[in-house]
């Protein structure tokens, strides 16, 4: 059993030199109420394509798609979301996972929902189950 310290310098140590399959963990954003309903799930990782919806900060209520998903600084690049510098050329505003919402999720990937759909098939051959056994017993 591993023991996980509870000071949060070394928490923030941990992620900040988490290896990347554990940085993509990470970088969850909440799913809308319709995504919920269809998925079982609360959170999903964050990936290119994926149609979010900004709900914090300068940017807040704007909608567009994941450009980039940086792992290693844990920031997501949006198209339309963007800033002039200096010498007036535009770049992406990074913007933490944490302060977005999927509301449409990238379907091409066909391996990344193949867990999903075995889970959800899994969960309702459970809930048959139990519901055929509440009726034995009743």
């Amino acid at each position: 059993m591993q023991i996980q310290s509870s000071k949060p310098s070394k928490q923030r140590l941990f992620q900040r030199e988490a290896p990347l399959h554990i940085k993509r963990k990470m970088l969850n954003s909440t799913l809308s109420k319709e995504l919920r309903k269809e998925l079982g799930k609360r959170s999903f990782p964050l990936r290119t394509q994926d149609t979010v919806k900004i709900m914090r900060g300068k940017f807040k209520g704007k909608t567009g798609k994941v450009v980039e998903v940086n792992y290693e600084k844990g920031t997501v690049y949006i198209e339309k979301i963007t800033r002039k510098k200096s010498d007036g050329t535009e770049v992406f505003v990074p913007i933490h996972a944490s302060n977005l919402m999927i509301v449409d999720l990238y379907r091409e990937d066909k391996r990344r929902f193949k867990r999903i759909k075995a889970k959800l098939a899994h969960s309702a051959k459970t809930e048959k189950a139990k519901e055929s056994k509440k009726g034995e017993v009743a």
